[in-house]
Formats: C-alpha cells, structure tokens, sequence
C-alpha cells in the first residue's frame, strides 16, 4: 500500500485565533493613546516571530506513518471495525486529529469516542491505535482510499491538514450468516427452526444407502428379507436421493427486482435464498450453477465440488438491479443453448400482469428439457393492504384493487402450474426456506430423472 502526501492545507490554530482577538482591544487602546504605539509595534513583532518558529517547526514534522487493518470480505448490512495503526519518529509528541475516508456506500458507528474524526496524541517516537465501525449499505467492489490528518503546531498557532493515501480494496458479499446457520442446525437435526423441513428418503427409487433395522412406518417393499433371513430379524433397506444432478438458478437483476420492502432489494434477498439453496443441493452431491438476466447476464457453468460455493458467490456478489425490462424468451433459448443436460431450473423473479404471457412462453420452451420451477416474489405491502380494514373510499378502492390485482396472479400461476411449472408464490422472507424445501420435495419424488 502506498502513502503520499497531497493537497496539503494551512490553516490557522486555535492559539493564533485566541492571539487575534487579545489583540483586537489593545489596537482599541493605541488609537486612544498613541504614544503606546510603540509598545504595540513590539508586540506584533515578536508575535510574528513566534508565528514564523511554529511555522518554521510544524514544516518540518513529518507525517506519521498509517496503516489502516480490516477485513478485505465483508458481508452486507453488518458491522465490522477498521483500524488505523499510526507511528512516528520525531522525537516530540503530535496532537493529531484524524478523518478516515471510508466509502459514500458505509454507514459509520455512532458509538462515543469510536466515530470519526478522532482526536488523539502520538507520544514522542511513539503509536497509537484507533479503531471506529461501518457497515456496508450494499454489495459490491469498493475502496477505502484514504486518510486526511492534521497535525498541531507545538504552540498550537498553527495545523497542517495532509492526505494520506492508505488504499484497501474490499469486496462486499451478501449476508452469508444464514449459511453458516443453516449449516449449524443442519448438524443439530433443526433444520425447522429455519422454516426448513427434514426428509428421509425411504422406499424405492434414488440411490441405496444402507441396512438397517426395521421401523415402524417401514412399508413391506423395503424389507430386505435376504438380510432378514440372515440376522434373524426385520432389516430394511434405507434409500438416499438421487446424487449427481444438476441444478440451474436463473436470477433476475431487471427492473422488478429493484424493489424495496423493509430496507432490502428483491435481488438482495433473492440472493441470499439463491445460496442457501445452492448450499444445500452441494451438500447433497448436485452439481450447481447460475445464470443473471435483466440488464447484466453472467453465466456461471454447474459444478460440483466445496469450492463451488466460493466461486458462485465471486460470480454474483456485485450484481445489482438494471432498470430495463426482462425478456424471458431470450433467457429460455439460451438456457437450452447452454444447458444441454437434463437439469432442475429454478427462476427468480417478481412479475406483473404484463410479463405472465412472455413468462409462460419461457417455461413452455424450458420444459421441453427441463424441470422448471418459478419463484415469485411478492412484495409484502400487499398483504398488508388486504389485511388492513379500510376506512375510507380511497382506502376501499385501493383494497379491492389490490384484491383484483392478486387473484389475477394466483390465476396467472394457476396457468404456469397446469403447464407443468412448480410455482412458488412468496414474500421476500420466506423466499429461502420455500425453495430449499421445494428442492428436496422434487428430488425426493424422483421427477428430475425421469
């Protein structure tokens, strides 16, 4: 990391100011008694003095050195501390005051005595460490570019304001907590707690696991009765889903998707749903893989594997949302252009009655090959309306609009649904949980290898 200094400013201190206004009365007194003029003269002069030595000794103090630490990956809408590590030669103390230029992006810690700018002092040939918090307001590449300090003369007359470039590049990913809770419920058997149920696949179909002793609950078809006849007692087969498939997430980064319910995009929570299912389908030995569409289309080819994870999350963690509309035709043929093997396709999207048409002709057209389901997202102020009784006609007509608005699209789904696409109708916060749940659902019923 680099350290320059630039743009450096002079400014008056606040012994100069106190020195100005103490002067301002005796100026009054010489124009009533001139013949003090002279003791006046002095006194300017040897002020001027003084100013020119803290002048002359603030020049010459160097610029402490910077060294701003954090974390380079940073997850949206979370707290994280920076420090800055200052330390210096010269031998005096420096009266600092310090203002680190985090990013427009931040939000900054209002705690007291860990905000900015910070004051501090630096003992002679010393450091000093300060640290204060931000938090991302959103996703993406971002630079912290710099550090403006200044430093104090030693009679205080004076302060020079340098820039200091101490540069850190960070990265700022989705909120990936919901994965690490997932995976700690996972290993506790609570999976529920998340909204998530817990299947066990038994019977036939899918891959053969292991023997173990009868259940009850067990259907007859699963009892192995050549293990039965060996060991003298009921032995049933136990069954795990298909392993090596693959799964395909198309994500909408258009127009809709920029929505704002309760201070998150569609797209934020579409992504975080979107790898919390990727996370469970590599668990469980699937291939996974992501395409964007609206405005930035980004391919990120199925894979298996534990770095997959990783990769797909450098693949999207700055997509944001593009105010153009969404061609689902152009996304559909090129998912068969690109996707050849039979594959589980799951749509993120947040639709209007003038996408339904162009959305059926796009799953019709996946469904050729694929098995395609489609989560809609829907915004939550909705339901807030129907459940709010109105009390006034503007408050009627905007119910029964709303009323209108919402059958028509349990309709539209309806439609989708007859044409053999699994529908997911859902708000932001149970985005998530419905989709790892309607993942297993469809694995568990074996319709992705037929």
């Amino acid at each position: 990391m680099s350290m320059l200094k630039t743009r450096q400013q002079w400014v008056p201190g606040r012994g100069l100011l106190w020195l100005g206004v103490c002067l301002i009365p005796l100026s009054v007194g010489v124009s009533f008694f001139p013949a003090y003029g002279w003791y006046f003269l002095l006194t300017l002069i040897v002020l001027l003095l003084a100013c020119l030595i803290d002048a002359v000794r603030l020049a010459r103090t160097p610029l402490p050195e910077v060294q701003r630490q954090m974390d380079e990956n940073l997850p949206v809408a979370v707290w994280r501390q920076v420090q800055l590590h200052l330390k210096h030669e010269y031998p005096r103390r420096l009266r600092c005051l310090l203002f680190d230029g985090y990013p427009a992006a931040f939000d900054l810690g209002a705690e007291l005595g860990s905000g900015l700018p910070q004051r501090f002092e630096l003992a002679a040939q010393g450091s000093h460490t300060l640290s204060y918090q931000v938090k991302a307001k959103q996703r993406g590449d971002f630079e912290f570019a710099f550090c403006d300090v200044l430093i104090s003369s030693p009679w205080s007359l004076w302060q020079r304001r340098s820039r200091i470039y101490e540069q850190t590049q960070v990265r700022v990913y989705p909120n990936y907590a919901e994965l690490s809770l997932y995976l700690m419920l996972a290993q506790q058997q609570r999976l529920d707690q998340l909204g998530i149920h817990q299947f066990s696949r038994r019977g036939q179909g899918g891959d053969f696991h292991q023997l173990r002793d009868y259940r009850g609950g067990d259907a007859l078809r699963q009892v192995d009765w050549k293990a039965t006849s060996r060991y003298r007692r009921l032995i049933s087969r136990e069954y795990q889903e298909d392993r090596d498939q693959q799964l395909l997430l198309l994500l909408d980064c258009g127009r809709r998707m920029r929505h704002n319910g309760s201070g998150r995009g569609h797209l934020d929570d579409a992504l975080d749903a979107m790898l919390l299912l990727a996370f469970s389908a590599l668990r469980q030995g699937d291939a996974v893989g992501m395409m964007s569409f609206g405005g930035e289309q980004r391919w990120f080819a199925p894979r298996k594997g534990a770095a997959t994870l990783n990769g797909l999350l450098n693949a999207v963690y700055d997509l944001q949302p593009h105010p153009v509309a969404t061609d689902y035709m152009a996304v559909a043929q090129q998912v068969l252009k690109r996707q050849r093997r039979r594959s589980l396709i799951v749509l993120l999207t947040n639709t209007r009655d003038e996408d339904y048409q162009d959305l059926l002709a796009a799953a019709q057209l996946m469904r050729r090959r694929h098995l395609v389901v489609i989560a809609d997202l829907r915004e939550a102020v909705l339901d807030h309306t129907l459940r709010t009784p109105p009390s006034n006609i503007e408050g009627a007509l905007k119910f029964y609009a709303t009323d209108d608005y919402l059958a028509a699209r349990r309709l539209a789904h309806q439609e989708l649904g007859y044409q053999g696409v699994h529908m997911l109708d859902v708000l932001p916060e149970q985005l998530a949980a419905a989709l790892v749940n309607e993942y297993h659902r469809l694995k568990r019923s074996g319709q992705l290898a037929v």
